[in-house]
């Protein structure tokens, strides 16, 4: 048996627009975005159970989801089950998309407690 859980929802900006749209979605949700770190930038609080964060990346803006789970390897058979297909393994998460090709990531548990309302999967 394994855990998993959707934990953070990921704004992916392209190159020019990622300083506008922190500070949009900084303002709008009323929370407060760190410092940025490399291509990623974390926001401090949680909107409600889920992490929001942003990222820089080399393709048009979008959103994306990310799925914690305690066994990343059981979950992406899992969800591969349901017809998701993996894109790319990086640093040590998966790039996954769904049967209508959008994006989504299979990340590890952040830390000892972020999975205690999990849903729990055999196998």
């Amino acid at each position: 048996m394994h855990r998993s859980r959707l934990a953070t929802i990921c704004i992916d900006y392209d190159e020019s627009s990622m300083e506008a749209g922190t500070r949009f979605w900084s303002q709008a949700l009323g929370i407060r975005q760190e410092s940025p770190a490399g291509p990623y930038v974390d926001f401090k609080e949680m909107v409600g159970p889920l992490g929001i964060g942003a990222q820089r990346i080399g393709a048009p803006s979008r959103i994306h989801l990310d799925i914690e789970s305690d066994d990343l390897e059981a979950e992406v058979r899992r969800l591969e089950g349901l017809g998701a297909r993996k894109k790319e393994f990086i640093e040590n998460w998966w790039v996954m998309e769904d049967p209508t090709g959008m994006l989504f990531c299979v990340v590890p548990q952040a830390n000892e407690k972020s999975l205690d309302d999990a849903n729990v999967w055999d196998g």
